[in-house]
């Protein structure tokens, strides 16, 4: 059996399923169990919380290994906390669960935000070092942090791999994540930034999940990468598909950092900022995270920009379809 935190998340779910249509039980781990999370031959469900040890022990028991989904993604800096205490020592007590358990393998979901970045680089990679600096969000260092105690899990005789998506294009509630990109779209805002988007399919995704649980590549990261457009050509992209108007008007870099300080005191009186400090000063920036070695060393082709499109959207309007005929 293998387990799967963050099994309610769109990229949790996603492994869950492309484990279980390649006929392999699941034990899918949850938070908090609901009526609608059924078991079946296939799938266990079971309930358990990265920041409880002993629940995540007793969610363990009896499985052969683990992929850690769960995570929290936010640049609000009021969570920061929040932050480390899942993606960090989350992380921790997964992979202390797995060594004590005598579990064989963990594949850990990260994010290319831990592979850090440097001022003027425009191309990344696996090897690429961890340096502070002011472009890494918390967000990045939560997760870098996280794939050190994956790492130490390694040297402790725990078989590894690392995953390292960039953002995941999917289908979800499009209030939450990388979803909420395509509803701005739907709700025709007007701001753009001149910066790129590094993505890949939530299919792709999760398919590599599973293939990297099953290499038998240890202790390495994986760039989860297909490709990077520019914002005003991801948005102009997903408008034709919804046949609306795409945002016009570019906004620099400055006057985002300029909004995050108001956002950020209109916070404090209640709700999330819309744009932070971290998400300001990566506006106007390009660069790329090579996904060379994911492909040749799995074999691996990714889907092109058109094909994630098209998928994402149709889903999107169909929903729509159905909100409208109720």
């Amino acid at each position: 059996m293998i387990a799967v935190t963050g099994a309610t998340g769109l990229l949790g779910n996603a492994i869950i399923q492309q484990l279980m249509n390649d006929g392999y039980q699941v034990v899918a781990i949850t938070r908090k169990l609901k009526p609608e999370n059924p078991t079946n031959e296939k799938l266990i469900w079971r309930e358990g919380d990265v920041t409880d040890p002993v629940s995540l022990h007793e969610a363990f028991t009896g499985v052969d290994g683990v992929i850690h989904a769960a995570a929290l993604v936010s640049f609000n800096p009021r969570q920061r906390k929040e932050l480390f205490q899942i993606n960090v020592t989350g992380t921790r007590n997964v992979v202390n669960a797995c060594i004590n358990l005598g579990i064989k393998r963990l594949v850990y979901i990260s994010s290319v935000a831990a592979l850090g970045r440097k001022k003027n680089q425009t191309v990344i990679d696996e090897d690429n070092p961890w340096t502070d600096s002011a472009l890494n969000t918390w967000y990045a260092e939560s997760k870098y942090r996280g794939e050190l105690e994956v790492f130490r899990a390694q040297e402790e005789g725990l078989s590894t791999a690392i995953l390292n998506p960039s953002v995941i294009l999917t289908r979800g509630n499009w209030n939450n994540s990388s979803a909420r990109l395509f509803k701005y779209v739907w709700k025709e805002m007007p701001f753009y930034i001149e910066g790129s988007l590094n993505y890949v399919d939530g299919r792709d995704a999760a398919t590599l999940a599973v293939k990297l649980y099953f290499s038998g590549f240890e202790g390495e990261r994986f760039i989860a990468n297909a490709g990077t457009v520019t914002f005003k050509n991801f948005f102009d992209a997903v408008a034709k598909r919804f046949q609306r108007r795409p945002p016009s008007i570019k906004v620099s870099g400055n006057f985002l950092k300029v909004l995050s300080s108001m956002e950020q005191l209109r916070a404090r009186l209640g709700g999330d900022p819309l744009i932070t400090r971290e998400t300001a000063q990566l506006a106007d920036t390009f660069f790329a995270y090579d996904n060379r070695k994911i492909k040749h060393r799995l074999g691996f082709s990714f889907q092109s920009f058109e094909s994630t499109i098209d998928w994402c959207c149709s889903y999107y309007l169909d929903l729509l379809k159905i909100q409208n005929n109720r």
